[in-house]
């Protein structure tokens, strides 16, 4: 678990923003004490492309958020996303040796359900139970102490590849950071929005962020299915650069403060102000014209995360309905859109179940952030996920090469 003595950190590794929030621990309570945000240029779809700038990123997010909370931050906990995500469903079967389930019967039905041929270059980021049989009894969240003589195990297994986290590690160790364990990012993410009665009777998350999509699914209290997708809010901007001829930057701007993902939402006569290129006078443009680039854009998007849910053949245990959080949720009109997409109701991811500074952390861009927060309390409480061994091996092998080296030069 990440503590700096009261304190738990995460940083939120994203391909637009890399944010360092900072939380104290206050009579058992998560209290947000601080948060640091900067812009991203060394990611792209959330997978490191550029380690200097990077790096840079993540340290003016730390002192930003080391100002604010008044500590100085040593370890976190760090988010992990990108197309190189992969996710699938196992299963584990063993024999009760005491006719009576112990940790270790369990330890053994685990390591049986995550014993899968996996290629070099990749390795395991979580193996999460969903649910355990005890002989015919099914839908047990927690055998130990069950009698029984044969026990099996449903778990949800995410894989990425091994460069992709050792690079996100070492970018953090350049930056003065020590990484405690990598979190897959939607899961975070669900962590922070989702309530224990949507995941129970069926929901969905969408994490729309700048460079992927990222989807969970939950059912029965478990998490069901994850996938990433190599589209979002980046896609969004250069519609609006190519299609109003404005600089990138202008049109991230324009898109945070006229967008609207359902052009019929637009007044008539509302009309923004859009810079040219070249040196050229701003021109005077209809808003509508904004919202016409913009909804083809996000309908595709989320088409293409229906498709996914659609898929994963879960699309019709989403009592709950859809969950949308990230960077996108805050477009006028997403949810609404959404609505219409998935044939669901929708409603927009906020961070939940923390204090402090409420006010700063409620916003979608900071549902991951919160997300890894609430894991690392979770964790120290014995409610977490089972311990990675891929985060173990980065810390022995990757990550210990990397420090040795630089303990050389310096």
């Amino acid at each position: 678990m990440t503590e700096n003595g009261t304190f738990l950190v995460s940083l939120d590794v994203g391909s637009t923003k890399i944010c360092v929030v900072v939380a104290k621990i206050v009579d058992d309570k998560v209290s947000i004490a601080g948060i640091g945000s900067h812009p991203s240029t060394g990611l792209r779809k959330g997978v490191v492309v550029n380690i200097d700038n990077t790096v840079a990123s993540m340290k003016k997010a730390l002192e930003e958020a080391e100002l604010m909370a008044g500590i100085k931050i040593g370890g976190c906990l760090a988010g992990i996303a990108g197309a190189h995500i992969k996710s699938f469903n196992s299963n584990g079967v063993v024999a009760v040796r005491d006719k009576e389930v112990r940790r270790d019967d369990i330890a053994r039905a685990i390591d049986a359900a995550k014993a899968i041929p996996i290629s070099t270059d990749r390795d395991l980021i979580h193996v999460i139970p969903q649910e355990y049989i005890v002989d015919d009894q099914d839908g047990i969240k927690d055998p130990l102490g069950m009698s029984g003589v044969r026990l099996e195990v449903k778990v949800h297994i995410v894989s990425g590849s091994v460069t992709a986290a050792q690079n996100i590690i070492k970018c953090c160790y350049l930056a003065g950071l020590s990484v405690e364990d990598l979190i897959l990012s939607q899961l975070a993410s669900a962590e922070a929005t989702l309530t224990p009665e949507e995941t129970e009777i069926g929901v969905a998350l969408v994490d729309i962020g700048g460079g992927t999509s990222d989807l969970a699914v939950y059912a029965d209290g478990s998490i069901r299915h994850t996938a990433i997708l190599p589209f979002g809010g980046n896609h969004i901007t250069n519609d609006i650069a190519i299609g109003l001829r404005t600089p990138v930057e202008e049109a991230e701007k324009i898109k945070k403060k006229y967008g609207c993902a359902l052009s019929k939402m637009i007044g008539a006569n509302e009309t923004i102000e859009v810079p040219s290129v070249g040196g050229r006078k701003p021109r005077t443009l209809m808003r509508k014209t904004l919202a016409d680039i913009i909804e083809p854009r996000v309908e595709e998007i989320l088409s293409l995360i229906d498709g996914e849910i659609k898929k994963s053949g879960y699309a019709k245990l989403l009592a709950s309905g859809v969950v949308v959080t990230g960077g996108c949720a805050n477009l006028e009109g997403m949810v609404e859109l959404a609505e219409s997409v998935f044939s669901l109701p929708v409603r927009k991811g906020l961070p939940i179940g923390v204090g402090g500074l409420v006010d700063v952390v409620n916003n979608p861009i900071y549902a991951t952030g919160v997300g890894l927060i609430l894991h690392g309390f979770g964790e120290s409480k014995g409610k977490g996920y089972e311990r990675r061994e891929i985060f173990k091996k980065f810390r022995e092998k990757g990550f210990g090469k990397i420090k040795r080296i630089f303990d050389e030069i310096f």
